[in-house]
């Protein structure tokens, strides 16, 4: 048998080395019916029933084969074995059958000795099961491929580093002789796991699986390596397909169950699941205690203390207790399950039964003084430890041992320092001796998250209570915690407390995004979550949103009423009433929190508990402090006093009496008296708990009380000396900074620097410091230098940042590139680095005016983003939410780039690619709504901003586009009633009164302006001096034609940073066109004007033009736009020179030719300087190519422009049905269009029909706010030609009021309409 079919003799091997005794007898059973009584097979029979403890049965059998020559040897030993392990030994035959042994080892053969060496190292005793293999391979002639293979294992199982480099090479010996030997390929594979080399010995059995479909311990090895990939999906897929192969494979189930608990957190399923597994071991391996123990004990170890789970694996621990109580490790697991539970008195009973069974056992010693601590009986426990810490040099170091001193240490209200160096020293053991393991059941068990989690909770307490503040350095406790919980965060996703933990812990450093994202996280899997509702209270507590706060309270009250029992609720409560001002409300929040049990005075013991869970000394001395605190701002200073008072008796020698003493400070402070809170500090000595926070807080005092800076330094001078760290002398060098002294900053913190040259924080310090005090060129050599002795690569991007802002692009450019020259890695934090410098990359391009590479640099780094984004929600889960704001901020510069482009709809996919990433994002959702009514997309730019306004009703921006997008559908009075409703609440909002003044004129209502400009004067006695209420005002006298006070105005707004652009840009355009004439246009060409008006008005276009070409210098280029050249080239058209005209054409005709899109702005500019060329047909091409475009908000005012030019062409060739289709397109778009009203009444007169032409002079005449006497006279004119001689003379009065010596106005019609009337 053994030499035909190897897969049974190697299905042996492995069920025996993974103690599934029952599967080794079932094996050799099917063998047996198979090939029948095979003495070998008849072995493995026995020697399994003797390993369930059924002793006489398997004796029995092993009797039977006792005799054969190939068995003797292994089935002696086997029955020396099964006597030893009797309860009464039988001496007698033990000695007859070693007698025996040696006899028969005299002339065993090679195969005799070979199977004893096998059951040898089945035993545990490899020392003398390698030298009976190597026996048997010299006396095989010195080769024999079941002997290496054997050897192989041999070594590989015994533990020693130095056989296990042998092993490697026997089994590679055995296949490169016989390539599918299976118990070599799992041999080798299993030794390239051992060295971490899991992809590598993946491949090895998949050989196996393939070579052997059947055959199942190699489809559990797969499983396995699978798992140590962290591949937990393939992991799930082999285990399924192991069941449907065979329903009984306790492995696969095992392992289905961890993803169901690890990832999933899905307690309802897993238990169902245990208790299948209970059954089918029940039924496959009912007398195998240590399967029973082995699986219960890592299942209860990343529950997450599940009482339905814990059930179950207490279950499996009685059950092995069952098989065999005298087994001392089955009572320390069955004490630890129900520790867990909360059943302390049945846990010490259970520990004191394996002590009872095993005296030196150190795990019932340390569950017992576990519980010792938890119930107060310090002196018991402590006795223990000191016996425990004498014999720890020969036991090794034990976390477990190590936590229960920091415990005893904290209780005995020791330093803090000690209690944390000792936990730091707990979790450094710890991690220790899961160093090399691979991911699966034996981590979790070793790792204990359960453990880890309670470790965590011990540090908090050491933490600070509130969240650091930005650029703090962080706290030792919480960034051990962070250490602590993100690997537990990575291996068990599924377990929510850890994430909770993990949340809070990044709260209280003062990473608020992170902290929401893990609490998201949990939220998400379990939306009852309760301490997560309170978690998320207090972070927007924290960012001062009360309504999110107090929302997130509710979520949890509503999903738990007993979140009422738990002080927490009440103090954020009572924080979140206080912030809003209602302070009655918030004694009597605080008020019901003082009187919940166990808050006034401390419960007698820990066992009794509220029903929220047991009460801390941190959240009784907030409630304390809060109430105080309350009362003093409410008036009630006698009882404020009082409160502190209760504080101080009760909380006097324990580990919180510090912090009442800075709380009475502060009560001593607010009451005015400093010196008695600064003497309180004073006395609070550097052995003390929140002995830096006591010296932060002197230094608050000293320098916003008694702004005294010296002394403010000294105090953080004070905490370098008495703990020097990196942390101190940080806060030493920003307390420098604080008071604007960098140069000593700078010193400290190269100081610090020296001393620990790998601390990336210190580095980027110093050169924010240099930058702080504009030592540019000392900043980049520092930089410069950092980089050369191997700085990383944060500090080539803060380089790149500065050379960016120094305007040294081509460095910079330099700069980036080197930092992205590397090799390919597939490192996260590298992918993640480079897709930061990808982003300041395209920065540097698109302000170098390098637009396509920019654009390539985005495109990268979105790609690069993408990636981090598939690795980060497994890999960094708490950076989840940075990750998605960079790649969010990549698609809206890539859409942005594209807008400034005029490539709206490129724009528009990397704007809806933004919002996947992040979907309420306003500034994106407000962008493309931007875009959306740019492209008349009216129904898609609505239906984004309903939804903007949805997440933010008070959106300024939100609320001008959407009167805009109403203005633009024809809805006049919703547009309007858009603006009053912003107006009203802000009179002052002056870009939303910029935007309303544009729309009241294109809705033909520029008269009610004056009424919101009214509104925002009364609102702010100094608008009339204010740029924005300047640049408004200039707005509204510009298109009532007053082109002087609008000038006068914007000029008011011309050195403003936010007004200053615009401004000029108006002024500019006024000055080219002051009478807001068609540059061009034929039509309204002056041919009745004397030499000396002509040449007057020749010498204003001149002055005027001058008066543009300075103003065009204080113009900024904006990126990505050409408005500014466009401007320049129409200033340059301005003088009227030929030569100048044909430069104009020549640049906008380049400019044509550049866009990638139509450019409106240079095509008019095309056709308009070939109109001043008198080239008409080549402008009017232009014109119509205009003509045929969608009009867009954008190009609003070069649309109207070009509209009017071609109809002034088209009046000029006599074709006035075209034109008058242009200017009613004009007018659709604009009613106020003085232009398009004056072109109309032109064509109507020269139809003769003069009463539709008055109507149409009388509009240009409203709407020019009857400044132009042009315009004038012509609607008298046409009133005249009309009868309506008495409005003629109106206009003449009007006229000649204002303009007394205006040609031909009294002869032509004052006189004769006068005739007429009398006539």
């Amino acid at each position: 048998m053994a030499d035909s079919d190897v897969t049974t003799l190697a299905a042996l091997n492995f069920y025996c080395q993974e103690k599934l005794y029952r599967h080794v007898q079932r094996v050799a059973l099917e063998a047996i019916k198979k090939y029948g009584s095979d003495p070998v097979l008849m072995f493995f029979k026995g020697y399994g029933l003797i390993l369930e403890d059924r002793l006489s049965e398997g004796m029995r059998e092993l009797e039977s084969i006792r005799d054969k020559p190939e068995v003797t040897l292994c089935t002696t030993m086997a029955l020396m074995y099964a006597h030893k392990k009797s309860k009464n030994v039988d001496r007698e035959a033990v000695q007859e059958l070693d007698a025996k042994m040696k006899e028969d080892r005299k002339k065993a053969s090679d195969k005799a000795v070979y199977f004893a060496a096998l059951f040898l190292w089945h035993t545990g005793r490899h020392d003398k099961a390698r030298e009976y293999v190597d026996r048997s391979i010299k006396m095989a002639g010195g080769s024999s491929l079941e002997g290496s293979t054997l050897r192989g294992w041999i070594d590989l199982t015994s533990g020693r580093d130095n056989y296990l480099k042998k092993a490697g090479k026997f089994f590679e010996e055995v296949l490169s002789a016989t390539p599918k030997a299976i118990d070599a390929l799992i041999g080798k594979s299993r030794y390239m796991s051992m060295r971490h080399n899991y992809t590598g010995a993946l491949d090895l059995i998949n050989q196996a699986v393939v070579s052997y479909p059947g055959f199942m311990p190699a489809l559990m090895e797969k499983m396995r390596l699978q798992l140590a990939l962290q591949d937990w999906e393939q992991t799930v897929e082999s285990a399924q397909r192991a069941l449907v192969q065979e329903p009984n494979c306790i492995e696969a189930l095992r392992l289905i169950i961890l993803q169901i608990l690890c990832r999933e957190g899905n307690y309802e399923e897993a238990a169902a699941r245990i208790g299948e597994l209970i059954q089918l071991i029940d039924r496959f391996e009912p007398k195998n205690a240590h399967i029973y123990c082995h699986l219960s004990k890592t299942f209860s170890r990343v529950c997450s203390r599940n009482q339905q789970i814990l059930l179950q694996t207490l279950t499996m621990v009685e059950r092995a207790i069952g098989l065999d109580g005298n087994n001392s490790d089955f009572h320390n697991e069955s004490g630890y399950q129900q520790m867990m539970q909360g059943k302390n008195r049945d846990a010490v009973k259970a520990y004191r039964m394996a002590m009872k069974l095993d005296e030196t056992s150190v795990v019932a010693l340390t569950g017992i003084i576990r519980f010792q601590l938890e119930d107060g009986q310090l002196d018991d426990a402590e006795q223990q430890l000191d016996f425990l810490g004498e014999i720890q040099e020969t036991i090794g170091k034990s976390s477990d041992i190590l936590f229960l001193r920091a415990m005893l240490s904290r209780k005995r209200n020791k330093p803090a320092d000690e209690t944390v160096n000792l936990l730091n020293e707990a979790s450094t053991v710890h991690f220790q001796s899961l160093k090399g393991l691979p991911l699966g059941a034996d981590y979790f068990t070793l790792m204990n998250p359960d453990f880890l989690v309670d470790m965590v909770k011990e540090y908090l307490l050491f933490a600070p209570t509130e969240p650091q503040g930005a650029g703090q350095p962080a706290d030792p406790a919480l960034a051990r915690c962070n250490a602590v919980l993100d690997p537990i965060c990575k291996a068990v996703p599924g377990l929510l407390e850890g994430f909770y933990l993990q949340a809070r812990v990044k709260f209280l450093l003062g990473q608020v995004e992170q902290a929401q994202t893990s609490l998201q996280h949990c939220l998400d899997h379990n939306p009852e979550y309760a301490d997560a509702h309170l978690l998320m209270a207090q972070i927007y507590l924290h960012l001062g949103n009360y309504q999110k706060s107090s929302q997130s309270l509710e979520m949890g009250l509503s999903y738990n009423f007993e979140v009422r029992e738990m002080p927490l609720y009440h103090l954020i409560k009572a924080r979140t009433q206080k912030k809003m001002g209602e302070m009655e409300e918030c004694c009597k929040t605080l008020q019901a929190a003082m009187a919940l049990p166990g808050i006034k005075k401390r419960a007698v013991s820990a066992s009794r508990r509220v029903k929220g869970g047991p009460i801390s000394m941190t959240d009784r001395v907030s409630v304390f402090l809060e109430l105080a605190d309350a009362y003093r701002q409410t008036g009630a200073e006698h009882e404020a006093a009082k409160v502190m008072q209760d504080a101080i008796n009760e909380f006097s020698r324990t580990s919180e009496e510090i912090r009442v003493t800075i709380a009475n400070a502060d009560l001593s402070l607010a009451r005015g008296d400093v010196e008695q809170a600064l003497s309180m500090l004073r006395n609070i000595s550097p052995e003390q708990s929140y002995f830096v926070k006591a010296r932060e807080k002197m230094a608050e005092i000293y320098l916003h009380h008694r702004k005294d800076k010296k002394l403010y330094a000294s105090c953080y001078r004070e905490l370098a000396e008495k703990y020097p760290s990196s942390q101190t002398a940080l806060l030493l060098g920003d307390a420098y900074m604080c008071i604007q002294e960098p140069e000593k900053a700078i010193e400290i913190y190269e100081k610090a620097l020296k001393k620990n040259p790998r601390d990336s924080a210190l580095a980027s310090k110093i050169g924010q410091a240099m930058v702080k005090t504009h030592q540019y060129g000392r900043a980049i050599n520092y930089y410069e230098a950092a980089l050369k002795t191997g700085g990383q690569s944060f500090l080539r991007h803060d380089l790149g940042e500065l050379l960016l802002k120094l305007r040294h692009y081509e460095k910079a450019e330099k700069t980036l590139r080197i930092a992205l020259e590397h090799e390919q890695s597939n490192e996260l934090t590298v992918l993640m680095d480079d897709a930061k410098l990808l982003v300041l990359l395209a920065k540097v391009h698109r302000k170098g005016n390098k637009l396509e590479d920019s654009m390539l640099a985005l495109t990268k780094a979105r790609d690069m983003q993408a990636r981090v984004l598939k690795r980060v929600q497994v890999e960094q889960p708490d950076a989840v939410t940075a990750q998605k704001t960079l790649a969010t901020s990549i698609c809206s510069q890539m859409a942005e780039q594209c807008s400034t482009q005029r490539a709206f709809d490129k724009a528009i996919k990397f704007y809806k690619e933004a919002l996947v990433y992040s979907s309420q994002d306003t500034k994106v959702m407000l962008e493309l709504a931007r875009l959306y009514l740019a492209k008349s997309e009216l129904d898609s730019c609505q239906h984004q901003l309903v939804q903007l306004l949805q997440i933010d009703n008070d959106n300024d921006s939100a609320l001008v586009m959407m009167a805009d997008l109403m203005f633009r559908k024809g809805e006049y009075d919703q547009a309007m009633f858009h603006f009053q409703q912003l107006l009203e609440r802000s009179p002052d909002h002056y870009e939303a009164l910029a935007r309303l003044v544009d729309l009241m004129r294109r809705a033909g209502r520029l008269e009610e302006v004056s009424h919101f400009l009214d509104q925002a004067q009364k609102a702010s006695p100094r608008a009339p001096l204010d740029p924005g209420f300047n640049y408004c005002k200039g707005l509204q006298e510009w298109y009532i034609g007053n082109p002087n006070l609008a000038l006068k105005h914007f000029n008011m707004a011309r050195k403003d940073s936010d007004w200053g652009q615009k401004a000029i840009s108006n002024m500019i355009e006024i000055c080219i066109n002051p009478d807001n004439e068609t540059i061009g246009g034929e039509t309204f060409e002056s041919g009745d004007l004397d030499q000396a008006s002509i040449n007057e008005k020749a010498d204003s276009e001149q002055v005027a033009a001058k008066t543009a070409e300075k103003l065009i210098k204080e113009l900024k280029p904006s990126e990505g736009s050409d408005t500014h050249l466009i401007q320049e080239i129409y200033v340059l058209m301005a003088t009227k020179s030929k030569a100048n005209i044909e430069k104009a054409l020549s640049a906008f005709m380049e400019l044509v030719s550049n866009s990638e899109r139509e450019n409106v702005p240079a095509l008019l500019g095309v056709a308009t300087a070939y109109m001043m060329l008198k080239q008409t047909p080549r402008a009017r091409n232009q014109l119509k190519r205009i003509a045929k475009m969608e009009w867009n908000p954008v190009d609003s005012e070069e649309f109207e422009k070009s509209w009017l030019l071609l109809g002034d062409v088209y009046i000029n060739s006599g074709k006035f049905d075209m034109a008058n289709e242009l200017l009613k397109k004009c007018l659709k778009h604009n009613m106020s269009c003085c232009k398009a009203y004056e072109y109309l009444g032109f064509i109507m007169e020269k139809e003769q029909s003069y009463q539709d032409a008055a109507n149409s002079y009388e509009k240009a005449w409203k709407f020019g706010n009857q400044n132009n006497p042009n315009i004038g006279y012509k609607l008298a004119f046409n009133y005249m030609k009309a009868k309506r001689f008495v409005d003629a003379i109106d206009i003449c009065h009007k006229v000649l009021a204002v303009h007394p010596d205006y040609p031909r106005m009294r002869k032509d019609i004052l006189d004769k309409a006068r005739a007429s009337i009398r006539a």
